[in-house]
This record gives C-alpha cells, sequence and structure tokens, in this order.
C-alpha cells in the first residue's frame, strides 16, 4: 500500500511557474514508476510525466521542455517542476504509483492539487 499527498497547487499568472510535490508513505525504493496525470473540466485524464526506478522520464509533448519529473530518495517525495505555464495547463494534478509485484502491479493516486494558469 501507498498513500499519495499531494501539494503545491494554486493560482499563477500565464509565464509563472510552480512546483508541485508528492509525499509517499512509504520509501519510493520498489515503486516501478511515479509519475503525475492531470484532468482539466470536461476532459479525460491525461498523462504529464513519469520517472521509473530506473530513471527514465517520459512527459507529455504539451509539456516538455517546461516541466521536470524529479524525485528525492531520502524524503520519499517527487516533484514536478512546472515553468512558462499556459491557460491550458490548468487542471487538478494527481500524483501516480505502479508497484509491480511478481506477475501483478498495483497503481495508486494521490487526491489531486489544483493548479490554475490565469491572469
Amino acid at each position: 500500500q501507498v498513500q499519495l499527498v499531494e501539494s503545491g497547487g494554486g493560482l499563477v499568472q500565464p509565464g509563472g511557474s510552480l512546483r508541485l510535490s508528492c509525499a509517499a508513505s512509504r520509501s519510493i525504493f520498489g515503486i516501478n514508476a511515479m509519475g503525475w496525470y492531470r484532468q482539466a473540466p470536461g476532459k479525460e485524464r491525461e498523462l504529464v510525466a513519469v520517472l521509473t526506478s530506473g530513471d527514465s522520464t517520459i512527459y507529455a509533448d504539451s509539456v516538455k521542455g517546461r516541466f521536470t519529473i524529479s524525485r528525492d530518495n531520502a524524503k520519499n517525495m517527487v516533484y514536478l517542476q512546472m515553468n512558462s505555464l499556459k491557460p491550458e495547463d490548468t487542471a487538478v494534478y494527481y500524483c501516480h504509483a505502479i508497484v509491480v509485484v511478481g506477475a501483478g502491479a498495483s497503481d495508486y493516486w494521490g487526491q489531486g492539487t489544483q493548479v490554475t494558469v490565469s491572469s
């Protein structure tokens, strides 16, 4: 079991920056991948960025060059640094984790944090 708690959302002007944080309830060693997803009103949840245990990263095309995912293993934290924010980045951002055990996998979600980009 992994509990995930996001923080750091808020209101920011276009072009601004925010850093989202995701606190895991246990060591993130052994978590196969952690990432961020977002869901805007009336839209499906979409992948934003993923960081695997092997340090591979995947970014949505819409955020490449602007967002950076990182982690602090000692603090059991995952971060999403968001720069050059645009109004279309407005959404609820969710932290996500996948744990593979044997032939199966379990995924876990945080409760989400609202990011609003508006002037």
